[in-house]
C-alpha cells in the first residue's frame, strides 16, 4: 500500500508538472480562421471578437490572463467581454492571438476536442439562463464564462496526454463512471484539481475557478459557508442539464446529478428547468456556428487566413522598414534643426542669428560658399548679408539693394521654390568677395507667415540632391524664416520701447498739453497690436518646433533647454496676450446688478483664484442698498483681484478681510470698502501698484498685471478706485460704482 500510494503522488506529480508548463490551451482551426481576418484589419478593435471570445474556452482564458495583465479589475459591476476587450490594447490582442497554438488533425483526430467544445458551450449557455432565473440573481455574463471554462483542466489533459485522455474517456464510458474517478486512478488528480492550478496560474477571477474546483462537490453545503461560491452550484446544475439535453462529451458516464435539488436551492422550479434545457440545443448550434466548428475544409480555410495574414505582415514589414529609413533622415534633420535652435538665444542679435544658421547650413549640407541675406526694410537702400566661405569662415556685410529688380526674385516671394542663381542675383554676386559658381548655386526663401524675410544661396556638389532634400530644406528654411523673423520683430519693438520712453521722460514743459495716461495706453495699444502682428506667429513656430525637438530628444540636458526655448516662446506670447487686453480690452456692456450678488460671485472667484476652499471674509450691505450699473464680469473680475492680494497679504492666513457696501453722500454712487490687516504696502510700491506688470514679489513673482486690470475695468465702468495702505497695518481699498 505505501508503494502504491508512492506511485500515485509521484505520477500526480509528473502529470501537475506537464500541464502546469501549459501557457494557455489550443484552439481549433476554425476558431483561427474566423479571427485571423479580424485582427488583421486596418481599424481592429477587440471587441470585435467577443462572439469567437464567448465560444472558445481557449480564447476566453487567453482573454482574462490579458486583463490581469493590464491590471483591469473585472469584479464590482456586472462583467461584460465586449466592454472589457475593448480596455486592452489592440496590438497586444493581435500579438496574442497570432501566437496562439492551433490544433491540427493527427492519426488521434480532433473529435474529442470539438465533443469537449460543443460540451463546454451547452454548460456556458445554460448557466446564464441559470444565473438570470436563480433567486437572488447572478451575474449571467460571468455565468456564461464559468460554465464555458469549467473543464479547462480536461482540455488540458487532452491536448498534453491525447492517448491517456482517450483511455480515461473508454474506460470511464465502460464502467459508466464520472471521468473524475478514473483521472484519479490513472494521474492521481481530476480535471477539477487541475483546472483549479490553470485558473490560479492564467489568474482567471476567483469566482470563475472556485466553479472549476467544485462543481462536481457538494455545491449546495459549500456555498451555505462560501457565498462566493454559489456560481459553483450554478454551473453543477448547468452540466447536469447539459448532459441530460446529450449535448458534446462531457467525458464521464456516470448518471447526471437531479436537476431539481440543486434547482431548488437556487429558487428555480421544474418548469423553469424544462424550458431551459428545451431552448439549449438551439442557442448551442448557434455558438457553434459563430467559427464553423463542424465546417468541413475547416484546415485549409485556417491555411489560407494564415497566408494572407502572413503576406498582410510582410508588406508591413516593407513599409516599416521604408519608414524607419524615412524618420532617420528627418532625425539627422531634426538635430540640425535643433543644433540651430540651441544656438539661438533671446540676446542673440538678428545677424548673429544669421550668420549661426548659414554655417550650420554649409556644414550640415556639405556645400560649398554661402550667403544669406535678409529682405531690406520698405524705405531702405541698403540690406544686411552673410557669407560664408568655402572653409567655414564667415562675415558680415552691407549691400546695395538692387534698385530695377526686388531683393526677393518675385518666384520664391510668398512660396517655397529652390531656383537657379542664374539670372536672379547678378546685382549680389557683383558686391561680394567670394565667387560663386552660378550654374552650382541654387537659391530657396527663408518664409515665415507666407512671406520671404529673406534668402539663402548655396553651391551644391551634387546636383542629384536637391531633390532628395528639398522637404527637408523646406522645414530648415522655413525654421530660420519664423526664428528671424521673430528676432527682428524683437528688436523693432526694442526700438518702439527705447523711443516710447525717450517721448514721456521728456521735460514737462517740453511735452504738448495730452491727457499723458490715455497717451500711454494708447501708446501701449499700438505696440502690443504691433507686437502681436509680428510676434505671434513665428513664437507659434518656435514653441511648436521646440517642444517637437523636446519630444524626440532623449539627452536630458538639452531636452532641458529645448522645453526651456518652448516655455519662453508661451510665456512671450502669453505677455502680448495680456499686453492687448489691458490695453484694449472689450467695451462694457453694463446691466443692472445686485450688489450682494456682485460681491458673492467675487468671492467664489477669488476661492478659485487662490485655491482656498474656505476665506475669512465678513461682508456688510447697507439696508437701502441699490443695483450699480455696470458689466459685471468685469467688474466681479476686478473685484477678485483686488481680493486676491487681499488674501495674499496674510502669511499662512485667510484674512479677516471686511466688505462693506453703502450709498455715498451724492447718492448716486455705491461705495465698497474691501480692508485687509495684512503686511501692507510702503508709499513706493502703493505708487505703483496698478500700474502694469509690477509685482512687490522677486523669486517667483506673478506678471502683475492684477490690480492694472482692476483699475481699468473699474475706470471703464465709470467707476475710480482708490488705496491707502501702510507697512504692517494693512490695506483699504474704495471702489465707487455708478447706480443703475
Amino acid at each position: 500500500m505505501p508503494d502504491e500510494l508512492s506511485n500515485a503522488a509521484a505520477t500526480a506529480q509528473q502529470v501537475e508538472f506537464a500541464i502546469g508548463r501549459l501557457d494557455s490551451l489550443s484552439t481549433l482551426p476554425s476558431v483561427a480562421a474566423k479571427y485571423i481576418p479580424i485582427i488583421m484589419q486596418e481599424q481592429f478593435r477587440p471587441s470585435l471578437l467577443a462572439d469567437i471570445v464567448e465560444s472558445d474556452p481557449a480564447l476566453a482564458a487567453v482573454f482574462f490572463s490579458l486583463l490581469d495583465r493590464r491590471g483591469i479589475n473585472t469584479s464590482g459591476a456586472r462583467f461584460s467581454i465586449n466592454r472589457n476587450l475593448d480596455r486592452l490594447p489592440a496590438h497586444e490582442v493581435r500579438d496574442t492571438l497570432l501566437n496562439m497554438k492551433v490544433l491540427l488533425p493527427d492519426k488521434t483526430g480532433i473529435s474529442n476536442k470539438q465533443g469537449l467544445l460543443l460540451h463546454s458551450i451547452a454548460v456556458a449557455c445554460c448557466a446564464e439562463e441559470i444565473a438570470k432565473t436563480a433567486s437572488p440573481q447572478m451575474d449571467p455574463e460571468l455565468s456564461y464564462c464559468a460554465g464555458l471554462l469549467h473543464d479547462i483542466g480536461k482540455l488540458a489533459i487532452e491536448e498534453v496526454m491525447p492517448k491517456s485522455f482517450v483511455r480515461i474517456i473508454e474506460e470511464a464510458r465502460a464502467a459508466k463512471e464520472c471521468s473524475c474517478t478514473v483521472e484519479q486512478e490513472h494521474l492521481g488528480a481530476d480535471h477539477t484539481i487541475i483546472g483549479k492550478h490553470l485558473g490560479q496560474k492564467w489568474r482567471l477571477p476567483n469566482q470563475i475557478v472556485l466553479a472549476v474546483w467544485l462543481h462536481h462537490s457538494e455545491t449546495m453545503t459549500i456555498a451555505h459557508n462560501m457565498p462566493e461560491a454559489r456560481i459553483a452550484a450554478i454551473v453543477q446544475l448547468a452540466d447536469s442539464i447539459a448532459r441530460q439535453a446529450g449535448i458534446g462529451v462531457s467525458g464521464s458516464y456516470d448518471l447526471p446529478e437531479p436537476a431539481e435539488p440543486v434547482g431548488r436551492w437556487l429558487a428555480i422550479n421544474s418548469e423553469q428547468i424544462m424550458k431551459i434545457r428545451s431552448n439549449l440545443h438551439e442557442a448551442v448550434e448557434k455558438k457553434a456556428n459563430m467559427f464553423g466548428l463542424n465546417r468541413p475544409n475547416a484546415v485549409r480555410d485556417y491555411f489560407e487566413a494564415t497566408r494572407a495574414a502572413t503576406a498582410k505582415l510582410a508588406r508591413q514589414q516593407t513599409e516599416l522598414a521604408q519608414e524607419n529609413r524615412r524618420l532617420q533622415s528627418v532625425s539627422s534633420h531634426l538635430d540640425f534643426t535643433k543644433e540651430f535652435l540651441l544656438n539661438t538665444g533671446s540676446s542673440v542679435s538678428v545677424m548673429d542669428i544669421a550668420e549661426n544658421f548659414a554655417a550650420a547650413w554649409q556644414k550640415f549640407y556639405q556645400t560649398g560658399s554661402v550667403c544669406l541675406y535678409l529682405a531690406p526694410a520698405a524705405d531702405s537702400e541698403i540690406l544686411d548679408a552673410v557669407v560664408v566661405e568655402k572653409l567655414g569662415q564667415s562675415r558680415i556685410i552691407s549691400a546695395a539693394a538692387p534698385e530695377e529688380v526686388p531683393a526677393i526674385p518675385q518666384p520664391i516671394a510668398n512660396e517655397f521654390t529652390i531656383l537657379n542663381a542664374a539670372g536672379h542675383l547678378e546685382w549680389l554676386f557683383d558686391q561680394l568677395d567670394v565667387e560663386f559658381d552660378e550654374n552650382r548655386t541654387k537659391l530657396l526663401p527663408l518664409l515665415s507667415a507666407g512671406r520671404a524675410v529673406g534668402v539663402i544661396a548655396f553651391e551644391i556638389f551634387y546636383p542629384g540632391d536637391i531633390k532628395l532634400f528639398e522637404t527637408n530644406f523646406k522645414t530648415a528654411a522655413s525654421t530660420a524664416g519664423a526664428v528671424l523673423n521673430l528676432a527682428s520683430a524683437r528688436a523693432r519693438q526694442q526700438f518702439f520701447a527705447e523711443r516710447f520712453a525717450r517721448l514721456i521722460s521728456k521735460a514737462p514743459d517740453t511735452q504738448p498739453q495730452i491727457d499723458l495716461a490715455e497717451y500711454s495706453l494708447k501708446a501701449l495699444a499700438e505696440m502690443a497690436a504691433g507686437a502681436a502682428h509680428e510676434l505671434n506667429n513665428p513664437l507659434a513656430v518656435i514653441s511648436g518646433r521646440a517642444q517637437l525637438l523636446a519630444d524626440a530628444e532623449t539627452d536630458k540636458e538639452k531636452k532641458e533647454i529645448l522645453e526651456q526655448i518652448y516655455k519662453n516662446a508661451r510665456e512671450a506670447s502669453e505677455l502680448i496676450e495680456d499686453l492687448m487686453s489691458f490695453a484694449e480690452p472689450r467695451l462694457p456692456r453694463p446691466t443692472r446688478t445686485d450688489i450682494k450678488q456682485l460681491i458673492e460671485e467675487a468671492v467664489q472667484l477669488t476661492s478659485r483664484k487662490t485655491n482656498r476652499e474656505t476665506l475669512d471674509i465678513q461682508i456688510e450691505t447697507a439696508e437701502d442698498i441699490k443695483p450699480v450699473l455696470i458689466d459685471s464680469a468685469q467688474i466681479v473680475s476686478a473685484m477678485a483681484n483686488i481680493l486676491s492680494n487681499a488674501v495674499e497679504s496674510y502669511s499662512g492666513q485667510t484674512g479677516p478681510i471686511k466688505i462693506s457696501a453703502g450709498i455715498d453722500q451724492s447718492g448716486e454712487l455705491i461705495k465698497l470698502i474691501i480692508k485687509d490687516q495684512g503686511c501692507g504696502m510702503d508709499a513706493e510700491i502703493l505708487q505703483k501698484a496698478t500700474q502694469p506688470f509690477f509685482s512687490a514679489k522677486e523669486a517667483g513673482r506673478k506678471r502683475g498685471m492684477g490690480l492694472a486690470y482692476s483699475a481699468r475695468f473699474i475706470q471703464l465702468n465709470k467707476g475710480t478706485l482708490s488705496i491707502k495702505s501702510e507697512p504692517g497695518g494693512g490695506t483699504t481699498v474704495t471702489v465707487y460704482l455708478p447706480i443703475g
